[in-house]
């Protein structure tokens, strides 16, 4: 059995990257105002943080079912016997459930894995599909395990700005005015659903130390049997400074000596509501290792 695993950019995945990791991959829609752009095609984060120094209206859609089913049967026209698809999770877009509704076009031979990751996790589950597909795992087995550890997984994010949060409709103009005055910062989470209010401090470093301080709590609570090397810490941001996102990496690899933290730019997906200069950190576990 020959299986293919695919995936859209709001994995952090682009097209060429998908293609060393031997994973197919469908660009997602990022529109600004009334112009279409494709991730990591003919948008790069770099031009989506230009058009928001501009403060051009950004947003992002979903793929069209004619792109989706075309991407299917260009990876089935290729030899493959099934597919395992892994879109964002159905809490933050309704494309999983779209693609969920399109696959039952294939016969079984399309399995759509919602198991509620965006971004760094996202992409995690891309991995562990990968290296349970050479394990010799069908699609719908592939697709029961990542449904199975859906949730296994936090992510905290802080944003510099209210601006794209009020945009999204996520916080008042009062609210995101007075936050503003007084330098409040949220905090927000992605517990597999949605994005989610955690906390509301001072600050962007009282944040940063907030969010560190919740994924020490993870680990300790809900991670607390996971052995430390199932365990994944990642930092994440749409820092538009190389420096000061090394110098974020550097300080949760401080605090978490035990992992091998990486950066990530978050896809434009998430960039598009959190905008510019936004931080996070991800805590995960790694259930195909042994």
């Amino acid at each position: 059995m020959k299986v293919a695993i695919a995936t859209d950019t709001n994995s952090g995945i682009p097209a060429k990257q998908g293609a060393r990791l031997g994973v197919f991959v469908l660009a997602m829609p990022v529109n600004l105002e009334d112009t279409v752009h494709y991730e990591g095609i003919d948008i790069t984060s770099e031009q989506l943080y230009d058009a928001m120094r501009q403060h051009r209206d950004v947003s992002t859609s979903q793929p069209s079912p004619g792109q989706l089913m075309e991407l299917w049967d260009g990876i089935l026209d290729q030899g493959y016997d099934q597919i395992v698809y892994i879109p964002m999770s159905s809490g933050l877009s309704g494309s999983c459930q779209s693609a969920i509704l399109f696959a039952q076009e294939y016969d079984g031979r399309v399995q759509v894995a919602d198991n509620h990751r965006i971004s760094v996790t996202q992409r995690e589950s891309v991995l562990s599909a990968l290296r349970l597909a050479q394990q010799g795992l069908d699609a719908e087995q592939i697709k029961t395990f990542l449904e199975q550890h859906a949730y296994d997984a936090s992510i905290y994010i802080t944003v510099d700005s209210m601006e794209y949060l009020k945009k999204g409709g996520r916080v008042t103009p009062a609210a995101a005015a007075l936050a503003t005055v007084l330098n409040l910062k949220p905090v927000l989470t992605i517990q597999g659903d949605k994005l989610d209010a955690f906390a509301k401090v001072r600050g962007i470093k009282q944040a940063q130390a907030r969010m560190i301080e919740a994924v020490k709590q993870d680990r300790a609570d809900r991670f607390g049997a996971v052995p430390e090397a199932r365990l994944r810490i990642e930092t994440a941001g749409t820092l538009e400074n190389p420096e000061l996102a090394e110098a974020w990496r550097q300080q949760v690899q401080a605090e978490f000596p035990f992992a091998e933290v990486t950066y990530a730019n978050l896809p434009c997906s998430i960039a598009c509501h959190v905008g510019m200069n936004s931080v996070a950190v991800v805590i995960m576990t790694d259930e195909t290792q042994a």
